[in-house]
This record gives structure tokens, sequence and C-alpha cells, in this order.
């Protein structure tokens, strides 16, 4: 995910935050420390974060999945909103980043809503389907390595259930998906899986221009 919303002015990014969505002590303590990562503008932005997570309760849903974890900031807003007893799989092929935000799961109290998959996305997913995940899912979060969208969103298809919500995040790409000079294998890789997903009649859409883009899918069958 980025920062902030593309596009949006720092003065307008920081009233939106102030005022358009309500962080735990816990989100904003995770934020802050993942700001001063080498890597930190791949967080999720507040706004992003906040509609995933209203996502998940205006739909009632109980499993969540999440494919790339990085520090869980988006993986603790969801948690926060899911009820006691509903969990997110998040995974990750890197245990450190989460391991920095388990900390922040704790203090918010809902680290026993979530459950970390170290290794890489595909094998997780993958494993997921084999152990009898199919339509075992009320929503998937995908925001990892966009070279593989096409990959994960075929799995999450099947590991969703029918009338559940996929959301891709990145789907605008920082506006590159429009620039028809940028040729670069993600960017291409965006642009091809955004047009499909637009021809797929199996899918309502939505792409959104929060964060860097969200792309959000009800699976219809």
């Amino acid at each position: 995910m980025t920062a902030r919303t593309i596009g949006l002015p720092a003065e307008l990014a920081a009233y939106v935050a102030t005022v358009g969505v309500r962080e735990h002590p816990a989100q904003a303590a995770l934020r802050a420390e993942t700001d001063r990562l080498e890597h930190g503008d791949m967080r999720t932005s507040p706004e992003a974060a906040a509609l995933v997570a209203f996502l998940i309760e205006a739909t009632g849903a109980r499993a969540v999945l999440e494919v790339g974890c990085f520090t869980g900031h988006a993986t603790l807003a969801m948690a926060l909103a899911l009820p006691p007893d509903g969990r997110v799989t998040t995974l990750d092929v890197n245990a450190d980043w989460q391991a920095l935000g388990r900390r922040h799961w704790e203090a918010a109290g809902v680290a026993d809503r979530i459950r970390f998959r170290e290794g890489p996305a595909l094998a997780s997913l993958d494993a997921l389907l084999a152990e009898g995940g199919a339509d075992g899912f009320d929503l998937a979060l995908i925001d990892a390595d966009k070279k593989s969208y096409p990959a994960y969103l075929q799995r999450c298809r099947r590991l969703v259930r029918t009338g559940g919500l996929i959301v891709l995040d990145n789907t605008l790409w920082r506006g590159r998906v429009a620039d028809p000079d940028d040729t670069s294998r993600q960017t291409d890789t965006l642009r091809r899986l955004n047009q499909a997903i637009h021809d797929d009649p199996d899918l309502a859409l939505v792409l959104l221009p929060v964060g860097d883009g969200l792309t959000l899918l009800r699976r219809r069958r």
C-alpha cells in the first residue's frame, strides 16, 4: 500500500486522517514505528485500512485472508473490526516485520485473532487449498508482490466463498497503469489484470482511488 492516497495534498491527507478515520492507539503507534523503517512507505494509509475494516464490520465477516502482511498495520485494522471469534490469516515471507507488528497486536488485545503463516504466499495459498480451505474465507486482501497478483487472485477466488469480497491494493500503481509509456513488468501486469477483472462478469467490481488504488471485488459465483 502507500502511506497516503496518491494525489492527495499533505494538508488534506492529514485532515482525513484526523477526522475521517478512528485509529486505536496501537494502530497509531504501529504506523509511527513503521514510518521509521527504510521501506515504511509500503504501509497502509489510514483511510485504506479503515475502508477494509469498514467492509469487514459491514458484512459481518469472520474469516479474513491477507496476502502480504509487512508490519501488520492493515492486519491490526482488520483484527480490530472482527468479532472476538473472528480470525485473520496473514501470509508473508518475512517473519521479522510481523514480529514488529505483533507487539502492537498484543497491545490492542487482538493478537489471538491473527494467525501468521511464514513463507512464499503462493505456497501458503496452495497449502490452504490443500487443507480444505476452499470457500472458507469471507474476505481476502491482496497486497504483496505485484507480478504474482494474477496467481494470487486465482487462488483467492477459490478460497473466498461465493458472495465474499476480495480487495486488491496498488491497482493504480501511483498512476503508472494509465501511462502508456510505462511498459515495466509490474505496471504491465497490473494493467492487464485490471482489464481482465473489468471483463469478468463473475466479479462485481469497483476501483477506488484510495491509497494507491483499491479494487473491491465480490465473488458472484
